[in-house]
């Protein structure tokens, strides 16, 4: 028996471990509240808009941006933290612009991939697609990384190209995820009174 307890508390911790490992960004931890983003954003003098989903009810969203430009010590635009009954379970990091070019957008995006391969290991690539429809092409990629099931990253690119005007846009997404939270905190009935 001590020995199943002992096994227990191995596994939590290497749990917590992993966890650990994709810990949200910009000082965000799993499991806060909006008012930590929010304040975050405050003392940035950043935008705040926070959307309640009508059909969940437990669901909070808060986008936080600045008026022009970039996150603060970021090359960000935008960041998004997703909530469940008041508490952190993803966030997603946006990047690039209409004003910025494709191609330096895609540099950036392919930079990004190299750091968080050196930083978590191999990115296993996801999605990758193109097509063409109407005179506009459309190229995905994605690419992400599970250290333990239900904590995960997820980096996906996406490039528009108007054939006909010949003009082209991009933007990539870094999203951080926490499923495990989220489930954990969904069934239990002493958190979603």
């Amino acid at each position: 028996m001590l020995r199943l307890v002992a096994l227990a508390l191995l596994l939590a911790a290497a749990n917590l471990r992993a966890q650990a490992v994709l810990a949200p960004p910009f000082g965000l931890k799993w499991g806060d509240s909006p008012e930590a983003l929010i304040d975050w954003a405050g003392r940035h003098e950043l935008d705040v808009t926070i959307r309640l989903p009508g059909k969940e009810p437990a669901l909070r969203v808060v986008r936080v941006a600045p008026q022009s430009g970039t996150l603060p010590s970021s090359k960000a635009r935008a960041l998004e933290g997703r909530f469940i009954s008041g508490r952190l379970f993803e966030v997603a990091v946006d990047y690039g612009s209409p004003a910025e070019p494709a191609a330096k957008v895609e540099a950036h995006f392919n930079e990004m991939r190299r750091a968080l391969t050196r930083e978590h290991g191999t990115l296993s690539p996801n999605r990758q697609e193109k097509s063409v429809e109407d005179q506009v092409a459309t190229r995905t990629l994605s690419f992400h990384r599970e250290p333990v099931r239900g904590v995960f990253l997820l980096l996906a690119y996406t490039e528009v190209e108007d054939l006909l005007r010949k003009r082209k846009e991009a933007t990539f997404s870094l999203l951080y995820r926490n499923d495990n939270l989220k489930q954990q905190v969904e069934s239990s009935p002493e958190i979603n009174r």
